[in-house]
């Protein structure tokens, strides 16, 4: 997996993403010390709405920066975005009210939405092999996985010499790095678009790309199934460790490392397990051990808490979350014409995060007013519906080559050059995307290639 590094540029956009997700998972960790700080029990509810707000903020600039992305170089905007984000970071230390830190989130992840969709449509660019693609997937997704496992413990390790605060300084640093690092690099240029329209018509060509693909609609799905899981996690677990347990902020830490070691082993995994398998075998049976380990840990918890309990379900959540997420590139690659990739990595980023605007509050508000065994079962059922929705919306087989018509192109159009006229208008099959000049998914499907 490690021989695409060999690729100078990717080596150096690799790094990037390492060092500011290592930033940002020391501002996760101070982040909810922060929040208990200020609002003590509560603590739960104002992480859930500064995580509400964040992804009101993914969810309303991806798309807008994806339509104007093209009149804007993409090492201007990943560099620009950073410098944003570093220096936010910077104030989030003289925070003194709940206010406060949902203007600093919302600025934060307003540059995070603009960064990430263009860096995920950078990859391909620069790794046009598949196979090489496949693994930077799961490099990538390894890269989060280092931030869930060691940006925890490196945050235990500080903590026992600084107060939090000094942690943003951190996250400061690593958006610094990032920027560094994509300055070094020479970026290839995107491949000009073949539909053309306002930014407004590009917003929107995203967002139906995945309304009108099957298997982008099942992913959106599986999204909403890994955002229940992440955010119990991530909502919760600050209270769960300190006034469930009784435990110190360290060891808030270490139960977000063992999330991190889930995903991880998942992650290393992966590469291997697609060379032989489908992303669609792989996908959806994981999906259903989301629902699983809920109900585990809500029974094992139901009497008291526990902290192997806690340890073991969320070691368990990562693996299933990063097995969903990490083949979510290849879909999309699959999807879409390079051209449109970049607004096919805006709307996953948008709509998938929509899915934690809805769970992350839900977490937050359900633990805080209903209890945190409330929050379980609740956030447990919608997993369930989640791979549920997603089994009944992905076709199978999913095919890549698919058997369809063209009704309204004239006959010395170049796309026909190998169509055959029939009673329903020309007919061929190639890997089918939605674009232009298919705007609409076949409704019959012939096996060809998958």
């Amino acid at each position: 997996m490690l021989f695409v590094l060999r690729n100078r540029i990717y080596r150096y956009l690799f790094a990037a993403q390492v060092v500011a997700l290592l930033g940002t998972g020391l501002a996760t960790v101070a982040l909810g010390l922060l929040a208990y700080d200020i609002a003590g029990t509560g603590a739960s509810a104002v992480l859930g709405t500064a995580l509400a707000i964040k992804m009101v903020a993914y969810v309303a600039v991806a798309p807008v920066v994806s339509a104007v992305a093209d009149r804007i170089p993409r090492r201007t905007l990943m560099v620009a975005m950073d410098l944003t984000r570093a220096v936010v970071a910077l104030a989030l230390p003289f925070v003194t009210q709940v206010w406060q830190i949902y203007v600093l989130i919302f600025l934060l992840q307003a540059a995070s939405a603009a960064f990430t969709p263009t860096f995920q449509a950078t990859i391909p660019a620069v790794l046009p092999a598949e196979r090489d693609y496949t693994r930077a997937l799961s490099m990538s997704r390894l890269a989060y996985d280092l931030e869930s496992l060691f940006s925890p413990a490196l945050a235990a390790a500080l903590l026992s010499l600084v107060t939090y605060n000094w942690l943003f300084a951190g996250t400061s640093v690593g958006f610094l790095a990032s920027a560094a690092l994509v300055v070094s690099c020479v970026l290839p240029k995107p491949a000009p678009a073949e539909h053309t329209g306002r930014p407004r018509a590009k917003a929107a060509f995203g967002l139906r790309l995945f309304w009108v693909t099957p298997r982008l609609r099942a992913l959106l799905a599986l999204d909403l199934a890994v955002a229940a899981a992440g955010a119990m996690v991530i909502v919760n677990t600050v209270v769960l460790v300190r006034d469930h347990l009784h435990r110190t902020a360290g060891d808030v830490s270490l139960a977000l490392s063992a999330y991190g070691a889930g995903s991880m082993a998942a992650a290393l995994m992966l590469p291997r397990i697609l060379e032989r398998v489908s992303d669609r075998a792989v996908m959806l049976p994981v999906a259903f051990a989301l629902p699983v380990v809920f109900a585990a840990y809500g029974i094992a918890t139901s009497e008291s808490p526990s902290w192997p309990a806690l340890l073991t379900a969320w070691t368990a959540f990562g693996a299933a979350c990063s097995a969903v997420l990490t083949p979510t590139g290849r879909l999309i690659r699959r999807s879409a014409a390079r051209a449109d990739l970049p607004a096919a990595f805006a709307a996953q980023f948008s709509l998938s995060h929509s899915c934690w605007l809805l769970t992350y509050p839900l977490a937050g508000w359900l633990a805080s007013a209903a209890g945190m065994a409330t929050a379980c079962w609740v956030l447990g059922a919608i997993a369930m519906a989640g791979a549920l929705t997603a089994v009944l919306i992905w076709p199978a087989p999913d095919m890549a080559r698919l058997d369809h018509h063209h009704h309204h192109l004239p006959s010395g159009h170049p796309h026909l050059a190998e169509a055959r006229l029939t009673s329903d208008g020309y007919q061929h099959s190639h890997d089918y995307v939605i674009d232009h000049l298919h705007p609409n998914w076949p409704a019959t499907r012939h096996t060809a290639r998958s």
